[in-house]
């Protein structure tokens, strides 16, 4: 007799979303929490441009923290990230949505994102922001991280080959880059 694995189910984020933790985000609960950022936060154009970027760039907590003014050229519209993990460094577009919310920010010192005594913005306190925006955003619990995730299954989903999004994430191992296919519903379409 044949074992039957059991397949693993989306997770019904609307009627569990406090009790559950999921991994990533979609397209839609970022902009809920861009949203909550705006509306919530004591800073929004600084909490809205940690998000956008973060996803945008699959960014690390630590990645979004020590990014730096001279990392950015606003009018070129780009973006260098070095990686942290040993990862692979990048230059990546700025979409025009990232262009203004950095526009958006004041320019004092070397790094974009600072706390209200300008020092440099700590992983435990962006953690803090996102967990908080998060539930405000009828997300429940929120971590950074997720944006990251999102942006690897995004980039899966609308066709993105594998190694543009291995170098976009920075990941050194294609096995770092290949969890984000366990999801891809469009892999399987026009098989039959």
């Amino acid at each position: 007799m044949e074992s039957i694995m059991p397949i693993k189910r989306p997770i019904d984020q609307s009627a569990r979303a406090e009790s559950v933790t999921v991994r990533y985000l979609t397209d839609s609960q970022v902009d809920k929490l861009v949203a909550a950022a705006r509306e919530h936060s004591r800073y929004p154009n600084r909490d809205a441009a940690m998000i956008l970027l973060a996803y945008h760039h699959g960014l690390r907590v630590a990645e979004l923290c020590a990014m730096r003014w001279d990392q950015i050229d606003i009018k070129a519209g780009t973006l260098a990230v070095p990686r942290v993990k040993n990862g692979t460094p990048g230059v990546h577009p700025l979409p025009a949505a990232d262009r203004a919310v950095l526009r958006a920010l004041p320019r004092e010192g070397k790094l974009v994102f600072t706390t209200e005594r300008d020092h440099p913005m700590a992983p435990a306190g962006v953690r803090a922001i996102m967990r908080r925006l998060g539930k405000l955003a009828g997300l429940g619990r929120v971590h950074p991280h997720m944006l990251r995730h999102a942006a690897g299954y995004k980039l899966v989903n609308q066709g993105t080959d594998i190694r543009v999004i291995q170098a976009y994430l920075g990941h050194r191992n294609i096995s770092n880059t290949v969890r984000y296919t366990e999801v891809d519903v469009t892999r399987f379409k026009g098989l039959f």
